[in-house]
């Protein structure tokens, strides 16, 4: 089996749990649905996610859980039945085990914790080696701008760091889970590239962190920081919807594609040391998107 096919077999494995997180699945029936036999996907599943996938499918039910229990804080024996798990006491004991606090508690209190954040397999030799080509393709970038208002942003710095991967190597890529698990966010975590006025001195221009309200007042966890974000018009870019694995190379289309833009023709100027340049989680059923700071022109 060679690693496309085993990239492609994970895929859709993890598509499938997804897709049927709230039933009850068999080791058989995902195997079926990634055309491989039991054992074989079962090995390479845990391969290419660290967790073999039984693990894989509680971890999940159990953030999705948190999830619910954070934002409608239904009844715990309603939120165990809901995600297969066979009695309440069962479902306590592997949240509690998960998150380190019951899930009574959690869903008062809604601290930081880490949500399990499955993210899709490929193949890293590929990437790694550069074998991919670019497409020859033009890439269509849709681009609107929109207001954020004024707010605050719990984020962890980093120390050089000026873009995804050197963060991970300085911070560790674990964090986006803690993030995800922010009650009361304005909007998904996102990468941010901080204007040189925010930079503590020592640390990176490349941070991860989550917005919230301009009147938070929650917890911020040891190692993170709160900072004041003005309001500000943003030019919000998206591309095109990819596969998974292609994901190195239609980031770095998009990427392309905003710098060699100019607002100009249409009122603005980029206005990068007012706020901070910020980019999504990368998902392929969406494209990528990234958003920039922008003023308009008097």
């Amino acid at each position: 089996m060679d690693k496309t096919s085993q990239v492609d077999a994970v895929n859709k494995a993890q598509k499938y749990i997804k897709a049927n997180l709230k039933k009850k699945m068999s080791l058989h029936e995902i195997a079926l649905y990634s055309g491989y036999s039991p054992w074989h996907i079962s090995k390479i599943f845990k391969g290419y996610t660290g967790k073999t996938i039984f693990e894989y499918i509680r971890s999940l039910r159990l953030t999705e859980a948190a999830k619910s229990l954070r934002d409608d804080s239904p009844a715990v024996v309603d939120v165990a039945l809901e995600f297969i798990f066979d009695t309440h006491e069962g479902f306590t004991r592997a949240f509690s085990k998960e998150f380190g606090i019951p899930p009574k508690r959690y869903s008062v209190e809604a601290p930081l914790v880490k949500y399990f954040m499955p993210y899709p397999a490929f193949d890293n030799e590929k990437l790694t080696k550069g074998e991919k080509k670019m497409s020859e393709k033009s890439t269509v970038v849709f681009a609107q701008v929109i207001d954020r208002p004024a707010r605050k942003a719990i984020i962890k710095r980093g120390i050089a760091a000026d873009n995804y991967f050197d963060y991970c190597e300085e911070v560790g890529c674990d964090i986006w889970g803690e993030l995800c698990s922010v009650k009361g966010a304005l909007y998904e975590p996102v990468g941010m590239w901080l204007p040189k006025r925010m930079r503590a001195k020592g640390t990176s221009e490349y941070v991860q962190g989550v917005e919230v309200p301009a009147d938070y007042s929650g917890a911020v966890p040891e190692g993170y920081e709160l900072i004041s974000l003005d309001a500000c018009k943003v030019m919000i870019f998206q591309g095109p919807k990819y596969e998974e694995e292609n994901f190195q190379e239609e980031i770095g289309k998009v990427m392309d594609a905003i710098d060699e833009y100019d607002p100009a023709p249409f009122g603005f100027l980029w206005a990068d040391e007012d706020a901070p340049r910020f980019q999504y989680a990368p998902e392929g059923n969406r494209g990528y998107i990234e958003g920039r700071p922008v003023k308009l022109i008097v």
